[in-house]
């Protein structure tokens, strides 16, 4: 090696070293930001801060099945005391009254702030004949024992009022002193996590905490034979990230291994094969650094696209050596670059258009492609021949190249057959057109139907809020937010009280206005008032008033009590569950209220009538949201945009080909066998029962920018005279690298990576074969 190739080699050496380095302090992440929008709407931005951050995205749902309903109800209160200790948990409930000492204290101090029934006609004496008949009613009942401690303190019940209405018809059914499912198979658990919901670490170290210590009781032999079912979207996530990682590692592993050991075969040279790698790892290092300099972070599922990428990257290392071999470096330079840096530019061009997705994934896919592929044909230009010089020789093509050319004698026969297919394909998809296009972002979810039940199971036995349907209030300033969410909540109280949904969580419940709180406490008549008041009410009654001097004393210093504030919250439940409803940005304070659909006879949830809910809200400032229905329309922006780049990216390589050719004929023998292409891989899928998602669309341009570089050799050579053995040669060790690459993405299980790699892998074998039938002439290997 000279001393010239010496100084080129160290400073790709020095390039890589940088770039490992900053790879090293770059941030991985494998979680649901690359579904969620880049530049979101303020409505957007509340419902990504719920996804992330809410209520919900903190709830982990625990079912202990097996055994008898003794040892499910033993186990659930053992469960729920280990997770108190363990510190993952804010919140631990199972229906027992001890789990909720903070919050029980914390309703009896400020009951008179909370209970929606305090009002001056409750403290007539007829109110509160009528209401303390209704509590001694309550305390008689076989749930009496809850209340029974705070009679004398609160013999109107604001505690029952306010516990009543916090799950209305939705709180499973008690038994053994637990929840317990309807069928009394399950014992129910219901938490939330300390983590928050983008905080995929600190959900799984709540669930491995959960497992651990369910684990720990079946060193009792009575508990033994149970078993512990969860689910939530901490779950989900969890397992999306895992599953992401673990595809990603097997992918890496099957691309590299394919391409390494094809690539030993045809090169027969440890020295060639290193020399080959250059352009590929210098492409993907320079991808990474790309990837996390625009976007600060590098998603899991674009360094999967980016292990398939590697196959189109060795290309080029590929047609160096073979196309130079046979002619030096310097013809390779004349004859075969310009038209691979012409392939390179249709490249840039189709993954140049991902840049301007609105959909971050699309995004970060474009700037990898870009970098990856210019980094490698950069390498390959001007790294390749100054280290490996004119010493490098590939091995003669060998017979299965040979066999191969004598079939490209024939292909023009399948000219015929191959736009009577195609044509059929386009009358096919213009008949189906309506049907094409899947617009449901579930279709790119990892959860599998058997997890999506059983959330369902568990969400309709424990009557968790759905993640679905929710309605948002925003508002400058907290307490207008807050008028308005109380306003919000009348309207939905009449939907809960005709059965149009079974209740909603709402953080006014908790804290309600200034507003509200003034005139509940002002509804409070003063000490010498309330004394006659009741004890009108209690003449020829069972209690006394004179037993209730503690109530009396209770409602004095609440009429003389400062107004709730959110700090008096600290300590309990309650306050994560008003600050993850509660959002603000600069002035304006936005509210999310969940809905709880209601359960039908076979345990599912109905769906909420969106138009009936809308219809109450009417005249309010308050939003009504179906999350799936919001989530599709965002998805089917981007599925509208996803069209229109891959169209203008088609139409910029087409552009670019006919600058360059000046030839229409050229041109339309080029463009055909790719236009074929896609109509063919369009039909293949909808027929195979898929609809045509964004990332199918990315698959297809990702075919038409591959395959313009084998149209463009094959172009090249005829004009030329011919297409050469060698030549013949690289082009078939390249698409099979490219093949190997994308055909480890088809088999995924992870579905945004297979829908790319199930039509990319097939692309790359048709185009070619299309090529070759409309491009070559009827004679080649004669020539």
């Amino acid at each position: 090696m000279t001393r010239a190739a010496v100084k080129v080699l160290l400073l790709w050496l020095l390039a890589m070293i940088a770039g490992v380095s900053w790879i090293t302090q770059a941030r991985f992440t494998a979680d649901m930001s690359f579904f969620l929008p880049a530049d979101p709407s303020p409505q957007q931005e509340v419902l990504v801060g719920q996804m992330k951050d809410g209520a919900v995205s903190r709830l982990l749902m625990l079912g202990i099945e097996g055994g008898d309903e003794a040892s499910r109800a033993r186990a659930s209160m053992a469960l729920r005391q280990a997770l108190i200790d363990g510190g993952h948990f804010l919140s631990v409930q199972n229906g027992e009254v001890e789990g909720l000492q903070a919050e029980r204290d914390f309703l009896l101090r400020y009951r008179y702030h909370l209970s929606p029934a305090v009002a001056p006609q409750r403290f007539t004496s007829e109110g509160l004949r009528e209401s303390i008949d209704k509590t001694i009613g309550v305390v008689s009942s076989p749930v009496g024992y809850l209340f029974k401690p705070y009679l004398l303190q609160d013999p109107t019940g604001e505690m029952i009022e306010i516990l009543s209405r916090l799950h209305p018809g939705s709180e499973p059914e008690t038994r053994q002193g637990v929840w317990m499912s309807r069928d009394g198979q399950r014992a129910l658990l219901l938490t939330q996590t300390r983590a928050s919901g983008a905080d995929t670490d600190g959900q799984e170290q709540a669930m491995e905490a959960a497992r651990a210590a369910f684990a720990g009781l079946q060193t009792d032999p009575a508990l033994r034979g149970l078993s512990l079912t969860m689910s939530g979207p901490g779950l989900f996530a969890v397992k999306a990230r895992e599953s992401i990682r673990s595809e990603i590692s097997r992918i890496s592993l099957m691309s590299s291994i394919g391409i390494g050991l094809l690539l030993l075969w045809i090169y027969r040279s440890p020295r060639a094969m290193a020399f080959g790698l250059l352009p590929v790892t210098a492409g993907t290092v320079a991808a990474i650094v790309a990837v996390d300099l625009v976007f600060g972070t590098v998603h899991g599922i674009t360094i999967g696209f980016g292990a398939a990428l590697i196959g189109e990257s060795v290309d080029y290392a590929i047609y160096f050596f073979v196309q130079s071999g046979r002619v030096g470096i310097q013809a390779w330079r004349e004859s075969f670059w310009p038209t691979i840096r012409l392939g390179v530019m249709t490249s840039i061009a189709g993954f140049g258009a991902l840049l301007f997705a609105g959909f971050p994934g699309l995004a970060q896919l474009g700037v990898y492609a870009l970098a990856g592929i210019i980094t490698a044909a950069l390498v390959t230009r001007f790294v390749l021949p100054a280290v490996a010089g004119e010493g490098v020789r590939v091995a003669p093509t060998g017979p299965l190249a040979h066999t191969t050319q004598r079939w490209l004698d024939h292909a023009w026969r399948l000219r015929w057959p191959m736009l009577v297919l195609a044509f059929v394909a386009l009358a096919y998809l213009v008949q189906q057109r309506d049907t094409l296009w899947g617009r449901d972002l579930s279709a790119l979810s990892t959860v599998t139907d058997e997890e999506a039940q059983v959330d369902a199971r568990l969400r309709a036995d424990i009557g968790a809020p759905d993640a679905r349907y929710m309605v948002l209030v925003s508002a400058p300033g907290r307490e207008a937010a807050l008028e308005a969410a109380e306003e919000a909540s009348r309207r939905l109280d009449g939907l809960v009280a005709s059965g149009d949904m079974a209740g909603y969580d709402s953080p006014t419940r908790f804290l309600p206005s200034e507003q509200v709180q003034r005139q509940r406490l002002d509804s409070l008549p003063p000490a010498q008032a309330m004394r006659a008041e009741l004890q009108r009410a209690l003449e020829g009654a069972p209690l006394s008033a004179s037993r209730l001097e503690p109530f009396l004393q209770a409602v004095e210093a609440a009429r003389h009590s400062p107004l709730l504030q959110r700090s008096d919250l600290d300590g309990t439940a309650m306050a994560l569950a008003v600050d993850s409803l509660m959002s603000q940005s600069g002035d304006q304070w936005s509210i999310v209220l969940p809905l709880r659909p209601t359960v039908l006879d076979d345990g599912q949830p109905s769906d909420i009538d969106g138009a009936r809910v809308r219809q109450a809200l009417d005249g309010t400032s308050a939003v009504f949201i179906d999350l799936k229905a919001e989530f599709e329309s965002l998805y089917a922006d981007y599925l509208g945009q996803a069209i229109a780049l891959s169209l203008a990216g088609v139409a910029l390589i087409t552009l670019m080909l006919a600058f360059t050719l000046r030839s229409l004929r050229r041109l339309v023998r080029m463009m055909l066998p790719l236009f074929m292409t896609v109509v063919l891989l369009m039909a293949g899928l909808h027929l195979g029962g898929s609809s045509i998602n964004m990332l199918h669309l990315v698959g297809l341009l990702m075919v038409v920018a591959v395959g313009s570089n084998y149209t463009l050799f094959f172009d090249t050579m005829d004009e030329d005279g011919g297409l050469a053995p060698d030549v013949w040669s690289s082009m078939t060790v390249a698409v099979v690298t490219t093949l190997i690459g994308f055909g480890a993405l088809a088999v995924s299980h992870v579905p945004v990576l297979r829908s790319i790699g199930g039509v990319v892998a097939p692309g790359v074998v048709i185009v070619l074969v299309l090529a070759a039938a409309f491009i070559t002439p009827r004679r080649v290997s004669d020539r």
